[in-house]
C-alpha cells in the first residue's frame, strides 16, 4: 500500500465522522437529562432494537439492570462470561436476571481456540493483564456487538480517572455509547437499590466496592478510591473494553 493510501486508510471515515456527531449532539441535548430519559430515548427513539446493556453484574450493577429493565425487559444484556469470575458474580447474574424478568442475557464467553492458543496455563492474568483482559473481555465484545447501533454502560463520573469528564453519549470507532449515570455519586446508588428492594451482589458487604474476575479484583479497605481494588499495585485501571487495551473497537464495563 503506498503511503498516501494508507494516509487515507487512517483518515476518520464519513460513518465514523456522522456517528461522532450524532453521540456529540446527543450529548448536548441530553446533558441535564435523568438517567430514565436518557435510556428511554436510547431504547425506544434513537436506537430502537440496535442497542443492548453491557453488564458485568458488578457491585453497581442493579440499578441500571433495574432501568433498563424497567423500559424493556427484551433489551439484550450482555455478560462477559471470562470463566475467572467469582462465584458469587455467577450466581448473582441468575438471580438479578430472574427477578428483573431480562428476556435475553447473553454469556459472552472467550474464543475456545484463542484461550488455547494465549493461555494454555490459565496464567496470562499473571504474565499480563491487560492481554489476558483483551482475550476475555475485549475481543469478545466486539464480536457480541456485531448487529447493534449502540450501548449502554455504568460507568459514573465520580468514579475519576478517565471517567470524570464523560458525557451521556459518546462514540466510538464502531457504536454510540450510552451512559445514563454519568452524574449517580455512590449515595444516589446506594439509595436506589434500596428504594427498589434490589438484592446487593454478596462480595459488597466483604469489602469489594468494585469487582471483576478474580485474580484481579482485591478488597478495599476504609478511606480508599471506590475502584482501588482492581489490579492493585498494577497502573491498569481499566479492563480495555472502552478502549484502553486494543485497537479493535474497544467499546464496555472495566
Amino acid at each position: 500500500m503506498s503511503t498516501n493510501a494508507t494516509t487515507l486508510a487512517a483518515l476518520p471515515q464519513p460513518e465514523e465522522i456522522d456517528r461522532e456527531e450524532r453521540a456529540r449532539r446527543l450529548a448536548m441535548q441530553y446533558s441535564c437529562s435523568s438517567a430514565e430519559e436518557i435510556l428511554r430515548h436510547a431504547i425506544e427513539t434513537e436506537f430502537p432494537g440496535r442497542v443492548a446493556l453491557v453488564s458485568s453484574f458488578g457491585a453497581e450493577s442493579a440499578a441500571l439492570l433495574h432501568l433498563v429493565s424497567e423500559i424493556d425487559k427484551s433489551v439484550p444484556v450482555i455478560f462477559l462470561e471470562t470463566g475467572k469470575h467469582f462465584a458469587q458474580t455467577l450466581s448473582y447474574r441468575a438471580k438479578m436476571a430472574h427477578q428483573l424478568g431480562l428476556q435475553d442475557v447473553r454469556d459472552i464467553k472467550p474464543d475456545t481456540e484463542e484461550v488455547a492458543r494465549e493461555d494454555a496455563t490459565s496464567g496470562l492474568w499473571k504474565q499480563d493483564a491487560d492481554a489476558c483482559c483483551n482475550l476475555r473481555k475485549v475481543r469478545p465484545l466486539s464480536s457480541a456487538l456485531d448487529g447493534f447501533d449502540a450501548w449502554i454502560t455504568g460507568r459514573k463520573q465520580f468514579h475519576g480517572a478517565g471517567r470524570i469528564n464523560l458525557p451521556a453519549f459518546e462514540s466510538s470507532p464502531t457504536h454510540i455509547k450510552v451512559n445514563p449515570l454519568i452524574r449517580w455519586s455512590k449515595d444516589d446508588v446506594d439509595a436506589y437499590v434500596e428504594r427498589h428492594d434490589l438484592p446487593v451482589h454478596p462480595l459488597v458487604a466483604q469489602g469489594y466496592p468494585s469487582i471483576g474476575c478474580w485474580p484481579c479484583t482485591h478488597p478495599v479497605a476504609a478511606g480508599e478510591d471506590i475502584r482501588a481494588g482492581r489490579w492493585r499495585g498494577a497502573a491498569k485501571t481499566e479492563c480495555g473494553i472502552h478502549g484502553q487495551v486494543s485497537s479493535l473497537d474497544g467499546s464496555g464495563p472495566g
